[in-house]
């Protein structure tokens, strides 16, 4: 009997801990799990030590259930195939037979990590194209399913440009370096990112409940699996709530959150972005964002001088690559030259490194000897350096240069619509201070003007050309007296003030107020006058705050000097020399006849380094933690200010791909966690809805502008002050910026802003031919379409040619074609056929009618295409 009680009391403990097991496993089994977006950021320029291959392939061994996410530089697989062949080999063995969910992923390939909303929209196309022929070169059987990135890496128009390379998915997350800024909160589990034209891309976004980290600038609460977010989460509605980090390479925790606090989340889950997309949240719905490009909340420390220059010298880059590889397009068809492919690409390679985020963001800092900025110099030099050997290949004979007797002049349009614009070119010493004018292919003579630069002792002759559309025109220098016709003049007043007048503009520079404007009318729109009546704010002068040196000051503090350099009768050019804070500066202002746009250089030849800005300098005075920078204060930043008689003003700005409408109040913030989105990357234009006038500004850098409705559009034009990391960004040298102001009538698409600007960043292009050149000729037209054209480059035998709908409407476009063709393709940028398009014919002109909504691009193959006899 008790034999029997102890047996049948031993068996109801088993069937209770049975119980017990079993309904713990169950309830452990049922609990909802979270998951983990782990990996690795950096690579051989950013941060990817010797023998770190070998570190993530042991660690995926020892960690069977752990995934990752690499956002490594491309280029970094060359310097690993050196350094640890065997590693890289056991790599591509385990990216090869990984499991059907996946264990490695790429996720961004952009060849050099760009932040993508401060460059072109062609340099992000190649920044992807070239950066996944390379990963793919070493990972044959990589997909590019997904975009992501651990720095705000972001920008409106992506959606349109991943799904042409195939990606499915993105996620607008960087929950862990959050340093340069992060997307603005909103949503819930997927959203569906709307880009500009419509493309719409599967999307994890930074969740609205996903709030800031306390003391911290550079964390949202998604960066671990802490309790706190996960549950927040759930309580939001989010089913499967995902947390991210991409650790540093180098890093050697191995699964990150090893290394976190035991009191995360559990159940959480590894997985790869692709799986979580396809298996995790397959079901589901999300809703429609339309994504604007001031829901990228950035700031970087813009109008310091470090920043300014190197932002500068990739744009001069970008716009030199772009041209060259037009030109070089129009030599190969119509000159039968050979396509120099190895030498753009080396090119291109030197100009994407130049845009990776860590030159913007920490410029100073060294990597393998040399500064992020230095480095930028070398990169930008070398793809400027191979441009103009490309270019001299395709004149033959060095750019603008005229030897022995020759006077042809070969004038290029790189843009694709007829322009009829004034250009300048050198005149030898043999040449200056003689009789010269300037006929066209018909033998008429064309406007022209001498004019000479007196400190350089050099001599132009500037000439009205006319070029067709992504095409070339000939011109002949003659020896004989130019017709001096037209009417563009300066005078000077009997106040010493000067007056600069056109067809379209009279404007009055204040002498006694810095060469500020005193009265800029608009003589073709019924003679209004632009410029706001302010007192305290001059239109186009210099206003900062000396943070050493009294505070607030302006150019127009003191009197200028007022210099006429050229008088007409086609170019006027007056330059300004005056001061601010006994610092000098030089600004210079031309007028052409007949043209809208008017062409600024600023100068300021800094006697010291001087404070700029809302804060303090010294090395260590700003903490990490503080959320209060003074680089945010852009209203007490060194500006040109532009104030304008509007009443009922809209802000427009353009993105890469992309014009946003501002739905700023104004531009200002002071801290990390209210970021808005003030930059300019091309244009910013203010438009007065009710009298249908407007300003555009254009800038030579990507920068940022000032606006409020007490505060007028302004430049940022330097910032000297602290910075990140408690960095001092110091004046070391003279400033120098270029900036143009175009007036118009008519909203920005109306008035063709955009088209206007990038007449501006690839002017026309003048050489000296060495021979007769023949007819002019047009490679593609597109004028009157709205479209413009990003480039166009010869594969083999086929040319390429992307198209942007900047300012055109919805409606089939026709495009004509100046070459003949087997077949004409309309393609995806990873080189996926989308159909075959029509080639019709009227005329001796071929053409094809392309449909393209706006803010869209297209991209076409001309298949063994041959000049037309």
């Amino acid at each position: 009997m008790v034999l029997k009680n102890c047996i049948n009391q031993s068996s109801y403990l088993i069937i209770i801990g049975l119980f017990i097991f079993i309904t713990g496993f169950s309830v452990k089994s049922t609990a909802q799990p979270a998951y983990f977006i782990d990996g690795y950021h950096g690579g051989v320029y950013g941060h990817y030590p010797l023998g770190f291959t070998r570190f993530i392939v042991d660690q995926l061994k020892e960690n069977p259930d752990w995934k990752i996410n690499l956002e490594i530089e491309p280029e970094t697989w060359d310097t690993v195939l050196v350094n640890e062949p065997i590693a890289l080999k056991e790599m591509q063995r385990l990216f090869y037979e990984q499991p059907a969910t996946g264990s490695i992923e790429f996720v961004n390939p952009a060849y050099g990590q760009s932040y993508m909303f401060n460059i072109s929209g062609e340099s992000i196309i190649r920044q992807f194209s070239y950066g996944i022929k390379k990963i793919k070169h070493y990972f044959p059987t990589a997909v590019f399913s997904t975009y992501s990135s651990e720095e705000p890496c972001f920008t409106s128009a992506l959606p349109q440009i991943l799904s042409s390379f195939g990606f499915k998915y993105a996620s607008l997350k960087n929950p862990n370096t959050c340093w340069g800024g992060y997307t603005r909160a909103y949503g819930g589990e997927i959203i569906n990112w709307i880009g500009p034209d419509g493309s719409k891309l599967r999307t994890s976004p930074r969740y609205a409940m996903e709030g800031f980290v306390k003391n911290s600038t550079w964390q949202t609460m998604g960066w671990s699996n802490a309790n706190t977010y996960i549950k927040a989460a759930f309580s939001y509605g989010i089913k499967h709530p995902v947390a991210m980090t991409f650790q540093d390479a180098g890093w050697k925790y191995g699964p990150w959150l090893k290394s976190q606090s035991a009191n995360g989340y559990q159940p959480t889950k590894y997985t790869t972005w692709s799986n979580y997309f396809k298996n995790v949240t397959a079901s589901s719905i999300g809703k429609d964002w339309h994504f604007s490009q001031e829901d990228v909340l950035v700031s970087l420390i813009w109008g310091s001088q470090i920043l300014q220059q190197l932002a500068q010298e990739v744009r001069i880059s970008e716009n030199k690559l772009v041209m060259s590889e037009k030109i070089a397009s129009l030599a190969g068809i119509f000159q039968n030259q050979s396509w120099p492919k190895e030498a753009f690409d080396e090119a291109w390679r030197c100009l994407l490194l130049s845009q990776h985020h860590d030159c913007w963001i920490v410029p100073y800092n060294e990597n393998r000897g040399k500064t992020w900025a230095e480095r930028v110099k070398i990169w930008t030099d070398t793809t400027n350096s191979i441009c103009t050997t490309i270019l001299n290949a395709c004149n033959q004979m060095p750019l603008n240069s005229r030897t022995g007797n020759s006077s042809f002049i070969k004038v290029y349009n790189t843009t694709g619509t007829v322009r009829n614009e004034f250009v300048k070119i050198a005149l030898d010493q043999k040449s200056q201070n003689q009789e010269w004018s300037i006929v066209n292919e018909k033998n008429e003579q064309v406007l022209s003007q001498i004019v000479n630069n007196r400190n350089a002792g050099e001599s132009y002759l500037v000439f009205k050309a006319k070029v067709p559309a992504m095409g070339f025109s000939g011109y002949r220098l003659l020896h004989i007296k130019s017709n001096p016709a037209s009417g563009a003049f300066v005078t000077v007043l009997n106040n010493g003030d000067v007056l600069m007048e056109t067809d379209l503009y009279r404007i009055v520079l204040d002498k006694n107020k810095g060469g500020s404007f005193k009265s800029f009318i608009l003589k073709t729109q019924n003679n209004i006058e632009l410029i706001a009546e302010d007192k305290d704010i001059r239109f186009n002068a210099l206003r900062g705050n000396f943070y050493n040196n009294g505070g607030i000051h302006a150019s127009s503090e003191h009197p200028a000097t007022i210099n006429v350099i050229d008088n007409g009768p086609q170019m006027i050019k007056v330059e300004v020399t005056g001061e601010i804070v006994a610092q000098p500066f030089k600004q210079t202002v031309i007028l052409y006849y007949g043209e809208k746009r008017i062409d600024c250089n600023l100068t300021i030849n800094w006697k010291q380094d001087i404070g700029i800005g809302s804060g303090y300098k010294q090395f260590g005075g700003l903490e990490a933690k503080d959320v209060q920078k003074p680089f945010y204060n852009d209203s007490l930043k060194l500006l040109v200010l532009l104030p304008v008689n509007i009443t009922s003003a809209k802000i427009y700005k353009d993105a890469p791909f992309d014009v946003t409408e501002s739905k700023l109040n104004n531009t200002f913030f002071t801290t990390w966690d209210s970021i808005k989105n003030n930059i300019i990357l091309n244009w910013v234009d203010i438009y007065d809805v009710k009298n249908k006038v407007g300003l555009a500004l254009f800038t030579d850098h990507t920068t940022t502008y000032t606006y409020g409705p007490d505060f007028p559009l302004g430049l940022n034009v330097q910032y000297s002050g602290s910075g990140l990391w408690g960095r001092s960004h110091s004046i070391t040298g003279p400033t120098s910026i270029n900036y143009a102001i175009v007036p118009h009538s008519g909203k920005w698409d109306e008035s063709a802003i955009s088209t206007a600007s990038v007449n501006w960043n690839e002017p026309l292009q003048v050489f000296y031919s060495a021979k007769t050149i023949g007819l002019e000729k047009s490679l593609v037209d597109v004028s009157e379409t709205g479209l413009q054209i990003t480039t166009t480059y010869m594969d083999g035998e086929d040319l390429i040619i992307r198209f942007f709908n900047a300012e055109g409407d919805d409606t089939v476009k026709k495009i004509n074609i100046g070459v003949k063709a087997d077949k004409i393709e309309l393609i995806e940028l990873d080189g996926r056929i989308r159909s075959d398009l029509k080639i019709q014919k009227e005329g001796n002109q071929y053409y094809i009618g392309l449909e393209i909504p706006r803010f869209g691009i297209r991209t076409i193959r001309v298949v063994h295409c041959k000049p037309i006899k």
